[in-house]
Protein backbone atom coordinates (compact mmCIF):
# COMPACT_ATOMS: atom_id res chain seq x y z
CA UNK A 1 0.00 0.00 0.00
CA UNK A 2 1.11 3.62 -0.76
CA UNK A 3 2.30 5.62 2.37
CA UNK A 4 0.42 9.01 3.29
CA UNK A 5 2.98 11.13 5.69
CA UNK A 6 1.56 13.66 7.10
CA UNK A 7 -1.81 12.00 8.07
CA UNK A 8 -4.82 14.38 7.37
CA UNK A 9 -3.37 16.06 4.79
CA UNK A 10 -5.25 14.81 1.99
CA UNK A 11 -3.10 13.50 -0.53
CA UNK A 12 -1.75 10.57 -1.26
CA UNK A 13 2.31 10.03 -1.99
CA UNK A 14 2.26 6.79 -4.82
CA UNK A 15 -0.43 4.90 -6.17
CA UNK A 16 -2.03 1.89 -4.21
CA UNK A 17 -0.88 -1.21 -5.85
CA UNK A 18 -2.62 -4.17 -6.45
CA UNK A 19 -6.05 -2.50 -6.50
CA UNK A 20 -8.10 -1.16 -9.29
CA UNK A 21 -11.45 -0.06 -9.52
CA UNK A 22 -14.48 0.04 -11.04
CA UNK A 23 -17.69 2.76 -11.59
CA UNK A 24 -21.15 0.68 -10.86
CA UNK A 25 -23.86 2.26 -13.17
CA UNK A 26 -26.80 0.66 -11.42
CA UNK A 27 -26.02 1.52 -7.99
CA UNK A 28 -23.57 4.68 -8.89
CA UNK A 29 -20.94 3.49 -6.68
CA UNK A 30 -17.21 2.84 -7.31
CA UNK A 31 -15.99 -0.44 -6.17
CA UNK A 32 -12.81 -1.24 -5.24
CA UNK A 33 -10.73 -4.96 -7.06
CA UNK A 34 -8.06 -7.05 -6.16
CA UNK A 35 -6.03 -7.12 -9.05
CA UNK A 36 -4.78 -10.40 -8.57
CA UNK A 37 -8.01 -12.51 -7.62
CA UNK A 38 -10.84 -10.32 -9.00
CA UNK A 39 -12.53 -10.30 -5.83
CA UNK A 40 -14.42 -6.99 -4.62
CA UNK A 41 -12.96 -5.29 -1.73
CA UNK A 42 -14.91 -2.38 -1.06
CA UNK A 43 -17.42 0.50 -2.46
CA UNK A 44 -17.62 4.64 -1.95
CA UNK A 45 -20.74 5.69 -0.22
CA UNK A 46 -20.72 8.78 -2.05
CA UNK A 47 -20.27 9.24 -5.84
CA UNK A 48 -16.48 10.02 -5.75
CA UNK A 49 -14.04 7.22 -7.02
CA UNK A 50 -11.20 6.36 -5.03
CA UNK A 51 -8.18 8.16 -4.71
CA UNK A 52 -5.02 6.62 -6.00
CA UNK A 53 -6.50 4.11 -7.35
CA UNK A 54 -6.30 3.13 -10.80
CA UNK A 55 -9.75 3.37 -12.90
CA UNK A 56 -10.56 -0.10 -15.34
CA UNK A 57 -11.95 -0.16 -18.71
Amino acid sequence: MATNPPSGDGHRKGAVKDRSQVHNPRTDQWVKRDSDSGQFIDHKSDKKPFKGVRKER
